[in-house]
């Protein structure tokens, strides 16, 4: 395979063992400099230019896009889709787990743990939504801030009240967390490729330091993590559509609670700390998934009008309830079920005589008529559709 890396730091740990592992398993490999590409949109014609020429055909990109150029390295990243080209994370999935208010709102409807936080605007608000977090201390964080740079902890509310008005007045976007006293100085970051955690570490801060990431002088161990928290890390992973992906959780009484998914992890903490060659599992995954992109049905001219996507739960009282996929309604409506999510364990391309259970959650393509009459009526928080 011929593989792009897209980094503006060529010599730095991460891209230089993406490149070598690469290389090792028979690949072409090059890293470029996501700044010097151009784009060109034209009807039909979807092309990238590289240093003023237009760029040879690629078959998968491993996106290093650092946090000040997210706008136009994404925008690279998308162009690169709409060539058909395999990207490692795609474009949206990178611009969701960059905006920490964004991914916290997606993850929120999920039932997995994240701290309880706030995002104001207005001065009147503050103390109210410190209050709602569960008072002080807070942990306060810049929506825009990376490596530990923009997170500060607040011991009180007059403290906590000052700092946000004080970034508010320079225009920047605060969010407010509770503050997880029995994980101070201590997280742990799980490494997910796919749908498998493959490496985990802790790291601890040094002092009273309460941040605990390796740039501000954190020190790893390896860690085998419990069930519950690799089980959080994928589901994190999955919701904000990435493929790889840093997850950093803090150890809470109550499990585990996400801090951050980052789309493009560092390689040499984790790395150095457990012994494991992630880079070498990143190019064995991207062998397994270059022939079978994502596609988007919504993108796609050639779906029929009236057919979509949804995904909706079977309840005790729903005809489907009991019965196997070959004997219910669905497929003589017109409507495949392409898998079923049973007590988190996820069935795909279920068989004729797999029963459905209440509780179950049904992902499904077919007739929207049909589909309509499978969506409980007061369960309009389950609803996902997409024509």
């Amino acid at each position: 395979m011929k593989i792009a890396i897209l980094s503006r730091s060529p010599n730095s740990y991460s891209t230089r063992a993406l490149k070598e592992a690469g290389l090792r398993r028979g690949h072409q490999v090059r890293v470029l400099d996501t700044a010097k590409f151009s784009i060109s949109v034209e009807e039909g014609r979807p092309a990238l230019y590289f240093q003023g020429k237009r760029l040879s055909t690629y078959d998968g990109v491993i996106p290093r896009i650092g946090a000040s150029i997210t706008f136009f390295g994404t925008a690279v990243v998308r162009q690169f889709e709409q060539m058909g080209v395999f990207t490692l994370n795609s474009s949206q999935a990178i611009m969701t787990s960059r905006d920490k208010l964004r991914s916290l709102q997606i993850l929120s409807r999920h039932r997995i743990g994240i701290p309880p936080s706030a995002f104001v605007r207005s001065k009147q608000d503050v103390l109210p939504a410190i209050e709602r977090v569960g008072g002080a201390p807070v942990i306060v964080k810049l929506l825009e801030g990376t490596q530990g740079i923009g997170v500060i902890l607040a011991d009180t509310v007059s403290v906590a009240a000052a700092i946000i008005e004080t970034l508010q007045s320079t225009k920047q976007n605060v969010l407010i967390q509770k503050f997880v006293s029995e994980s101070k100085g201590r997280d742990v970051r799980a490494f997910v490729v796919g749908d498998h955690v493959v490496a985990a570490m802790r790291r601890r801060a040094q002092g009273q330091e309460f941040r605990s990431n390796v740039h501000r002088g954190g020190t790893t161990e390896k860690v085998t993590l419990d069930p519950i928290y690799e089980q959080t890390a994928v589901h994190a992973t999955q919701i904000l559509g990435l493929h790889v992906a840093g997850v950093d959780m803090l150890e809470g009484d109550q499990g585990p609670k996400i801090m951050e998914v980052n789309s493009s992890p560092g390689l040499e903490g984790i790395e150095t700390a457990t012994g494991i060659d992630i880079a070498g599992l990143i190019f064995e995954y991207m062998e397994q998934q270059v022939l079978f992109p994502e596609i988007d049905l919504r993108q796609r001219l050639t779906l029929e009008a009236g057919y979509g996507v949804a995904e909706f739960l079977v309840s005790e009282k729903s005809h489907l309830a009991g019965k196997s996929i070959a004997n219910c309604s669905l497929r003589d409506e017109d409507v495949l079920v392409l898998s079923i999510d049973h007590d988190h364990t996820v069935i795909s391309n279920p068989k004729g005589s797999h029963v459905i259970s209440a509780g179950d959650k049904l992902l499904c393509f077919g007739k929207l008529s049909a589909l309509r009459n499978q969506l409980p009526a007061k369960k309009a928080g389950h609803r996902k559709v997409k024509a």
